[in-house]
């Protein structure tokens, strides 16, 4: 994983994720902006948190959790590693660690705690703070292969035991909600996701045999891909909109320019200020 400017700028919805009723499924690392509102639970690898993060369920880390401090969880933590948890964190339900448990002041959990390794009270997580904002130093003056080091020896620490995942990355401010998923920066969705809700986003990017019960907004471009389904309308207040060979946009369309693939279908109503460009199937020669 390569990043090439602060990895909290973008919304990026890995391959394979899923909105279950109750909680985000992914296979690899969470990483959550401060002031952000999950009203999900999280299931991940590891699962790190910046300040002020609300989490509507429970967080099940197969590896290490950070939660940065005034995180606050609505139902249990259940950690496979290792967990740092700032100052004045509430969890809502118990907290169980396989590992270690660094834990700070003012920390409350109403159901207890247990951990399998040591337990120290402290402030652990100004460490956490300080990588990002080292990591966001090193971004600016350039230094991209030693941040790439750098992420790499906190959210791959089993080396090549682990598969090369992309983590879920939900930026600073976001509402992440049933209803909806609400950012200000751009917003990428992989392939195979089944999501619930409508997104709003700077430019939107959608990729194939993905599904989402809601509708797309964006300032920006909008690209939804191949065999993805949209259940909802796609809108787009300054961008073009690219719609790949057969997906699907079961409502309206609203754009500058819009380009249509082979197959590709929208089952209401086409509003382009611009062009419309339709793609055709090759066809056999007579």
């Amino acid at each position: 994983m390569a990043f090439s400017r602060d990895p909290l700028d973008e919304l990026v919805v890995p391959d394979g994720t899923e909105a279950k009723e109750v909680d985000l499924v992914t296979d690899g690392d969470v990483l959550v902006g401060a002031r952000s509102t999950i009203d999900f639970g999280v299931r991940g690898r590891n699962v790190l948190a910046g300040e002020s993060v609300e989490f509507g369920g429970a967080i099940e880390a197969e590896g290490d959790c950070r939660l940065d401090m005034w995180c606050d969880v609505a139902e249990n933590v259940l950690v496979g590693q290792d967990a740092y948890i700032g100052e004045r964190v509430h969890v809502a339900g118990e907290m169980k660690v396989a590992g270690d448990l660094d834990i700070g002041d003012d920390v409350e959990i109403e159901e207890g705690f247990e951990a399998n390794g040591w337990i120290v009270i402290r402030n652990p997580m100004p460490t956490i703070v300080l990588l990002f904002v080292y990591l966001k130093h090193l971004l600016l003056v350039g230094e991209e292969d030693t941040a790439q080091r750098l992420v790499s020896e906190l959210v791959d620490e089993e080396g090549d035991a682990q598969p090369d995942v992309e983590p879920l990355v939900i930026p600073r401010n976001a509402t992440v909600s049933d209803d909806a998923w609400r950012v200000s920066t751009p917003a990428t969705i992989g392939d195979d996701c089944r999501l619930h809700g409508n997104v709003r986003a700077e430019t939107i990017d959608v990729g194939t045999d993905t599904t989402i019960f809601g509708s797309l907004r964006a300032r920006g471009d909008v690209t939804v891909g191949e065999g993805t389904r949209i259940h909802g309308d796609l809108t787009t207040r300054d961008g073009d909109v690219t719609i790949e060979p057969t997906a699907r946009i079961l409502g309206d369309v609203s754009c500058n320019d819009l380009e249509l693939g082979p197959e590709a279908e929208i089952d209401g109503t086409i509003r382009a200020d611009g062009e419309i460009t339709m793609g055709t199937t090759e066809r056999d020669p007579e």
